[in-house]
């Protein structure tokens, strides 16, 4: 028989009774005149003890906890702002973000054309203080299409050559980061071209290409030259394209037949084809290349402002393709790398400009009129940037659109 009274398990108040003493007579364990027998099925004053002894602790209402995201009092639904869960979630997309721009890097570095244009020979100038880049803008036809040769008034050009160089500038980038500066070389311009004698400088590029235009000037300004670009016709056009245009201020109307150049006066954004017939024209002028020089100055900064601007930058959809179409249409030395060719975009921003002082813009020659350099005053500019010395003011002369 147990030593338990029945009832026990369902709360009914227990006859059983400790021995040694009387209960409190008004208690519901006291006698049997003062006892109290609880309602059969009713549960006990008291919370059931727990199974380590003692009474439990009531357990958390299931209803505050049990709620799902974002219910009052719900823990779950503030799990996500948890300041370890967010710097865990930004730590991704830093890791994201910096993978995106490396495979980004090396992609845009593997598409530009490289080709061996510095070699070393005898006599050539030493390294220089600074950084000179020599940029040359070729007819190459290349990316235009025969109904585009039409509409730009380009002409066909035979493609078994290396073309000719119209466009011809020294970029300078100062070793202390003083303001950069922009040398315009005349395509006219009289000079010994080693291996063919006294030519006109664009000659350069017709005998031996990108290599023999880089030894003409290094042999002829006394410059060491460390970096190399060329972009051609169809480039030129992608690249302007590439950005949406470039806005250009006009002071007055432009129209010529051999470009196929026809523009209003005021400011206006040039398409790809408009900005190539701008650049080529030099019959609208008086001085004619030398003023081409200088529109093809400005607008060269133009590009380059409008491709780094926060509005072609900011916008994946503008920069990815301005940055793919001029690396694609680039051809660089071969030591050439992405990273340097920013840092000549950057000095192209705002450059001083000028053009290779000259001391006769009609020279007679054998190959007909050319553009004589005034000896003195070029050997003055050239071996101030070589010895990374200030150019003195008078040698420099601006920019001013036609």
């Amino acid at each position: 028989m147990s030593e338990w009274p029945e009832g026990w398990f369902r709360g009914e108040q227990s006859a059983y009774r400790p021995s040694g003493g009387d209960a409190d007579p008004g208690s519901s364990l006291g006698g049997s005149a003062g006892r109290r027998s609880a309602p059969p099925g009713s549960w006990p004053d008291q919370p059931p003890t727990s199974s380590r002894g003692g009474l439990a602790t009531p357990s958390r209402s299931p209803a505050r906890y049990s709620q799902g995201p974002g219910g009052p009092g719900s823990y779950g639904g503030r799990r996500w702002l948890r300041p370890r869960r967010i710097f865990g979630a930004l730590a991704v997309l830093v890791v994201l973000a910096l993978i995106g721009t490396v495979a980004t890097y090396f992609y845009l570095n593997s598409k530009l054309t490289r080709s061996a244009i510095l070699v070393d020979y005898p006599g050539r100038p030493v390294p220089g203080s600074g950084t000179n880049w020599l940029i040359a803008g070729s007819d190459s036809r290349q990316g235009l299409t025969t109904a585009e040769e039409h509409a730009y008034s380009t002409g066909n050009l035979d493609a078994t050559g290396p073309g000719r160089s119209d466009t011809i500038m020294i970029l300078h980038i100062p070793a202390g980061g003083g303001r950069p500066i922009l040398i315009s070389v005349p395509r006219d311009s009289y000079v010994n071209i080693p291996g063919y004698g006294y030519n006109k400088i664009n000659a350069a590029f017709s005998y031996g290409g990108p290599a023999l235009l880089a030894k003409t000037i290094q042999s002829d300004t006394g410059l060491y030259i460390n970096h190399f670009m060329d972009i051609g016709f169809g480039g030129f056009v992608n690249v302007v394209n590439a950005v949406g245009g470039v806005r250009m201020c006009l002071p007055s109307p432009i129209h010529d037949q051999a470009s196929g150049l026809n523009l209003n006066a005021g400011c206006q954004v040039l398409s790809g084809g408009e900005a190539l017939a701008w650049v080529r024209d030099r019959h609208s002028f008086a001085t004619q290349d030398l003023q081409r020089e200088q529109d093809q100055r400005l607008f060269l900064s133009a590009l380059l402002k409008k491709m780094t601007s926060a509005g072609v930058i900011l916008n994946p959809f503008s920069a990815l393709p301005a940055a793919s179409g001029v690396a694609s249409n680039l051809t660089v030395d071969q030591a050439t790398q992405l990273y340097q060719l920013l840092s000549a975009a950057r000095a192209l921003r705002d450059p001083m400009t000028t053009t290779v002082p000259i001391a006769n813009a009609n020279y007679s020659t054998s190959v007909g009129d050319a553009v004589q350099w005034n000896q003195t005053a070029a050997t003055q500019l050239f071996t101030a940037l070589q010895k990374g010395q200030p150019v003195p003011a008078n040698l420099i002369t601006g920019s001013t659109l036609g």
